[in-house]
């Protein structure tokens, strides 16, 4: 492991050559895990970018394998730092350090596969790496043994610090969830002062419901953990005496409106079992919450989870059983929820409408007969005659149990819902159940149950479709409406950070359901995104609705985060054409360098004579954008240039700025393979002549095109050599001459 804390001085400075080898392989390595993180695995552009980094790194190690350690802004070699500043070097040190990687040691054996495996894991998030237990076991999950990472141990660093409050809490949690809790006298005293303030108590519960571990946990365990957490808090104040016992229940009282509707049950529950443990604490929490903490707690619910659910119906009716007082409680949790960012949305007033009518009215007697209550009556003395008698073999009582458990019934109503939309017959009923149905995806979604959402929209759409039934066209265009304004983007966009590539495809699936309506919500959500992975799985997904996928594009290209700018500029690539290259045009005047070069990527793959007339005239223009795209047009280094590159060479004289720009654009010809235009062009720029006053210019330029045309070496680029030594002007037969002859020799040798 390394360790931050201890970083030897540079005693030296790199070598000019290491330095430029260094700042060479982090400006390639930078680039790469940007590509990898925008493009599929066999993209040209990968291709490309895995091509530069090998060289790079073969050049970084020539004299043999390299260890590399990483400070937050800086590569050093054996403790020597480059020779001199170099922004691509801290760029890849920030990369490296963000996913705590302290050292990466680089040998010279490795491939192009190696190098994608590890820009694959340095193009994700950090916390997504953290996640799976860091960057060295991700890495040790691949198997491949090319490189080595040493990562930065921040866990013994923050030991040793003792950690904030935060971690205190974390540890109080983490000692409350494995049953057993054991606290030492900071804990204690940590738990006590937060029973002095609602607030931070509050903040103290948020924690323990919204921790990682809890959200695996069955309910029990989750109330379990709870229980313990108040009884312990509660103890630690009763020991300083009677007044801070009163005072620790007056603020768990008053912090349970911070609860989820289960955990509140939880407490109920507890408070209805004489026998339990903390039957007696949990009826002088419950005791103690006054009219405004149940109305907060109702208000906070309805926000979450945006309408009233069943189980916080059944919390409120266990708080308040009086019909008069609910009333009252409802008028007030109304006006604290209205006081949110929620209930200042458009459409609150008609969610919390809806939730009130349901939590006033909600009982079960309407779903039970008398008839029925007598049976349940007697079930449960049959249920404990069948518990004593207990014959039944393991296999079958586990099987039983199977299927009353909590994804058994989840499946059950999910199978409820499919049915009762599909054979549903009255369109007033089924606007009803497909508003429930509405409800059920996106809570599915939000749980991360992609494809049990996806199959429910189809059902509930299906006849939004040519040949569906009559009548229910426009209520099935209803609910994909909803669906697309409601949070379900939200959470399509949450669970793409962390979907693998089946999730990914469940989750544009879903979005492909719900139809084109989804496509602005979307982009406008990917726009404010950060997330390099998410916004690539978005971006695909919307290049999935085709043409319509293109209104997109004004929410991508006004987002701050370039990242997203690219993804606009890829929708505009495969779906615009000639029509997108005045937005195309736009962008490449952008700020950042990745976007410019994108941007002329994309008109250069367009490839019509628009397209070439578009970088032909930024090109020809003066002002700091024209060397920036002719520097990106050339580095693109892709032969689908060539074409665009002749057209300048073809439309433009070398005069004043533009001279500079011919020889750079008669070089790259002569780099690139072979093409017949690139020789037609080059054989006409070395017959163009030149101003009587600018000879060495003039001979300069016809040099350059001989150079390249000799460079291409196929029979056809001798041939207009030999053309021009033949026909040309006598400077111009005296420069193809020499290079004829230089073929010729090299043809012989």
């Amino acid at each position: 492991m390394a360790d931050l804390r201890a970083r030897p001085a540079a005693a030296e400075n790199l070598s000019p050559d290491q330095s430029a080898a260094l700042g060479e392989f982090a400006r390639a390595c930078r680039t790469a895990a940007r590509s990898v993180s925008l493009y599929p695995a066999t993209h040209p552009s990968i291709r490309a970018a895995l091509a530069r980094v090998s060289a790079a790194a073969t050049r970084l190690t020539s004299a043999g394998d390299v260890a590399v350690a990483v400070q937050p802004d800086m590569l050093t070699i054996d403790g020597r730092l480059p020779s001199r500043p170099d922004a691509a070097i801290g760029e890849l040190a920030g990369l490296l350090h963000d996913r705590l990687v302290g050292e990466l040691r680089v040998t010279a054996g490795a491939t192009a596969d190696d190098w994608l495996a590890l820009l694959l894991l340095l193009a994700r998030a950090p916390e997504d790496l953290m996640a799976e237990g860091g960057i060295g076991r991700a890495w040790s999950a691949t198997g491949r043994t090319t490189f080595g990472i040493a990562e930065i141990d921040y866990a013994e660093v923050l030991r040793e610090r003792q950690g904030g409050e935060a971690a205190q809490w974390d540890r109080i949690i983490a000692s409350c969830l494995q049953g057993r809790p054991r606290f030492d006298d900071r804990d204690l005293e940590a738990l006590v002062d937060a029973l002095g303030d609602t607030a931070r108590f509050s903040e103290l519960l948020d924690r323990f419901q919204h921790t990682p571990a809890l959200q695996n946990a069955s309910i029990g365990a989750r109330a379990a953990a709870l229980l313990h957490l108040l009884r312990t808090a509660l103890d630690a104040a009763r020991a300083r005496g009677d007044e801070a016992a009163e005072q620790a229940l007056q603020t768990i009282a008053a912090s349970s409106a911070r609860l989820s509707p289960e955990m509140l049950l939880a407490l109920l529950d507890e408070r209805a079992a004489p026998d339990a443990p903390h039957a007696g604490m949990a009826a002088a929490v419950v005791d103690r919450m006054t009219d405004a903490t149940i109305a907060s707690f109702v208000a906070n619910a309805v926000v979450a989870e945006r309408g009233a659910t069943e189980r916080l119906a059944h919390a409120f009716e266990a708080l308040v059983p009086e019909p008069e007082r609910k009333g009252r409680l409802l008028e007030l949790a109304g006006a604290a929820a209205r006081e949110t960012d929620a209930g200042r949305e458009e459409g609150f007033e008609e969610l919390w409408k809806g939730a009130a009518a349901m939590l006033t009215s909600y009982s079960d007697e309407k779903f039970v007969s008398d008839a029925y209550a007598r049976e349940l009556s007697r079930a449960r003395t049959q249920a404990v005659e069948v518990e004593r008698v207990a014959d039944d073999p393991p296999d079958r009582v586990q099987q039983w149990v199977a299927t009353v458990s909590a994804p058994a019934i989840r499946q059950l109503d999910l199978e409820l819902l499919v049915d009762l939309v599909r054979l549903e017959d009255d369109p007033a009923q089924w606007q009803d159940i497909a508003a429930v149905a509405a409800l059920e995806i996106e809570s599915r979604a939000a749980a991360g149950d992609a494809e049990a959402a996806r199959r429910l929209a189809e059902i509930v759409l299906r006849d939004r479709q040519d040949g569906g039934r009559p009548g229910f066209s426009a209520g099935a265009g209803a609910i994909a409406e909803r669906l697309a304004a409601g949070p379900l983007v939200r959470h399509i966009v949450q669970h793409l950070r962390k979907a693998d590539e089946t999730g990914i495809a469940t989750l544009r699936a879903l979005c492909l359901t719900i139809g084109p309506r989804i496509v602005r919500p979307l982009a406008e959500a990917v726009a404010a995104e950060e997330n390099n992975r998410t916004i690539r799985a978005a971006g695909e997904i919307l290049l999935g609705f085709g043409a319509a996928g293109r209104h997109s594009v004004e929410q991508l290209k006004g987002s701050s985060n370039p990242a997203v700018r690219r993804t606009a500029i890829d929708l505009l690539r495969v779906l615009g054409g000639d029509e997108a290259l005045p937005e195309l045009a736009s962008m490449l005047g952008d700020a950042d360098p990745q976007v410019q070069r994108e941007a002329v990527r994309a008109i250069v793959q367009i490839g019509t004579p628009r397209a070439y007339g578009v970088l032909e005239h930024a090109v020809a223009a003066d002002g700091g954008a024209r060397d920036t795209v002719l520097e990106h047009l050339l580095g693109l280094r892709e032969d689908n240039a060539i074409p665009l590159l002749c057209h300048v060479l073809d439309r433009t004289e070398p005069r004043g700025r533009m001279v500079r720009t011919h020889g750079d654009i008669i070089e790259a010809l002569g780099a690139l393979k072979p093409h017949p235009e690139s020789i037609r062009a080059l054989g006409a720029a070395l017959h163009r002549g030149g101003a009587w006053w600018a000879p060495f210019r003039t001979t300069a330029l016809r040099e350059a095109a001989a150079d390249a045309l000799l460079r291409l070496g196929t029979p056809e680029a001798v041939a207009a050599l030999e053309d021009a030594a033949r026909s040309g002007t006598r400077g111009v037969r005296k420069i193809a001459q020499a290079r004829v002859d230089a073929a010729v020799r090299r043809e012989r040798a």
